[in-house]
């Protein structure tokens, strides 16, 4: 019997591994999502009251509890087959063969798509739930001051302190090291004279540079990705991970060996990727960015 597992569980741990290097938006995905039928995620709402003055004469002030259900439905459902030459298989060894094709689609295509859709997808549910994207011209004299507004506009919310991620692309990095009242942390390895003057966090927000071409306002996804027609660029996104439902619900990857298909002498390799991801609606607060 031929060989035609599913790779993506033989593969788990490493393209787990290799996902959380390389996919700028890892820290917002969401796990042990319960799915409610074949494409929903339900997410419970409590609705409850505060206190009331306690009567020593005996009781407690009952208060009602409102359950509300929200649904999100996956709509991110992607896929794609490679004819491989029997020649360039090694039959005695096909996992690693497997192996070696997904690790370069998932490098070069998959995971900068990743990115891509999510960031495109949180800034249009952003508008669409009626946010306004921040395009003041940034430079290193008020890129602090922007930083600063967008934390002090999250905690008047209150949304948690704890967590924040800030997402920048490599020119607003850079704005942030040129910024006169940054302090700076130099570390420099004396056996190997390496410096390092990356600035990781601020004020205790995770800070992650991000490929500008993953954060673009829309694209075109009919033939891999691309930035659609009028697209802007988002500069940065201050996030809460709470604030997003970020799932990947199917993984599939397979290489068919030859005989277990009528394409022609050789391997059939195919790998399918469906997920998406939600700005949940009661949490927007959570969310600031700047796109121009």
């Amino acid at each position: 019997m031929a060989n035609t597992q599913n790779y993506a569980t033989l593969f788990a741990n490493q393209l787990a591994g290799k996902y959380a290097r390389e996919l700028f938006t890892a820290g917002l995905t969401t796990e042990n999502v319960n799915f409610s039928g074949a494409k929903t995620v339900k997410l419970p709402f409590l609705t409850l009251k505060g206190f009331k003055d306690h009567s020593r004469g005996g009781g407690f002030n009952r208060r009602d509890v409102k359950t509300d259900d929200q649904a999100f439905t996956l709509s991110h459902d992607r896929d794609v087959e490679f004819f491989v030459d029997a020649m360039d298989v090694d039959e005695t060894n096909q996992a690693a063969s497997a192996a070696n094709i997904t690790s370069t689609f998932e490098t070069e295509f998959a995971i900068p798509e990743t990115d891509a859709y999510r960031f495109s997808k949180l800034y249009q549910d952003f508008v669409a739930l009626g946010g306004d994207a921040d395009e003041t011209e940034l430079t290193s004299e008020n890129i602090l001051e922007v930083f600063d507004s967008y934390m002090q506009t999250m905690t008047e919310k209150e949304v948690p302190l704890d967590g924040r991620i800030l997402y920048v692309t490599p020119a607003v990095c850079k704005l942030f090291k040129q910024a006169a009242s940054v302090q700076h942390s130099i570390q420099i390895d004396n056996a190997t004279g390496k410096l390092d003057r990356n600035v990781y966090s601020l004020d205790g927000v995770q800070i992650v540079e991000t490929a500008p071409t993953r954060m673009k306002t829309a694209y075109d996804f009919s033939d891999g990705f691309a930035p659609a027609t009028g697209a802007k660029q988002i500069n940065m996104v201050l996030v809460h991970p709470k604030s997003i439902l970020a799932v990947n619900k199917h993984s599939y990857i397979k290489l068919w060996p030859e005989g277990t298909h009528v394409l022609g002498d050789g391997w059939l390799y195919q790998n399918r990727q469906y997920g998406d991801l939600f700005l949940i609606p009661t949490r927007r607060d959570g969310v600031m960015l700047h796109a121009a």
